[in-house]
């Protein structure tokens, strides 16, 4: 009587185990397959795309915010701007002339420029998020660790560079850059059997500065997708921890 009662309680545990056993590889299995086992379904395409864009709304943000105030690009050295490539060999004969102290004022000046501009970048970037396609979305959450900030180059880079200019120019006239690179330049020019150097000082704020700007976006991404303790919210968790 008692085998009759115990052999099939064995049968039933023994059975109970081995599928215990094998939970790993059916998750394997479903996982390509696209199918979950209860309580492991990640995340829907809806969420992956609120996710997505929470994420680039938050990093936006906080790199526009810290681009924005004073030394923001000045005392970044991966971004702060420098003279032109072109005038760069006048600032060494003029720092030898004594004119290191104009050098340096213009110096400034671009990158006061630079943080005047940083804010204006917000609405084109939230259009831009705003305007994803789910396409757009799913490309760049398996894309390279820079994907979102590629795609918002793209997207906004020329209206931004329209944008920008205006603000630079009035900029650099409000905190002198452009009397200042009169100045420099006006010395440099003065030095006998010199190549005379002139070249467009908005242009090259301008697009400097949206390189900054980018360079700075490009570090929220990364910090978002790699450190899991800068997803704030469960939903952020959610879809970047899958």
């Amino acid at each position: 009587m008692k085998k009759s009662i115990y052999l099939p309680l064995f049968f039933f545990l023994s059975q109970a185990m081995l599928s215990y056993a094998q939970l790993p590889n059916l998750k394997k299995a479903l996982e390509k397959t696209n199918v979950s086992l209860p309580g492991t379904r990640g995340p829907s395409e809806d969420e992956v795309g609120r996710g997505l864009k929470e994420a680039l709304n938050s990093g936006i943000e906080k790199g526009v915010n810290q681009l924005s105030v004073k030394d923001g690009y000045f005392e970044d050295d991966q971004i702060k701007l420098l003279l032109p490539q072109e005038a760069q060999q006048v600032e060494a004969k003029l720092r030898k002339l004594g004119q290191g102290q104009k050098v340096d004022a213009t110096i400034e000046s671009l990158n006061r420029a630079a943080e005047d501009a940083a804010s204006s970048s917000k609405e084109l970037f939230v259009l831009a998020i705003k305007n994803l396609s789910l396409n757009d979305v799913m490309g760049i959450l398996k894309g390279p660790d820079d994907a979102a900030t590629v795609y918002l180059s793209k997207s906004t880079r020329a209206q931004l560079a329209q944008k920008f200019s205006p603000i630079i120019k009035t900029s650099l006239d409000k905190v002198g850059a452009t009397a200042q690179w009169s100045k420099l330049f006006t010395a440099y020019n003065k030095i006998p059997m010199v190549q005379k150097v002139n070249p467009d000082l908005v242009a090259y704020a301008t697009d400097k500065a949206i390189d900054g700007l980018f360079i700075q976006i490009a570090k929220q991404e990364l910090e978002i997708r790699k450190n899991p303790a800068a997803r704030a919210t469960e939903l952020l968790k959610k879809v970047f921890g899958n």
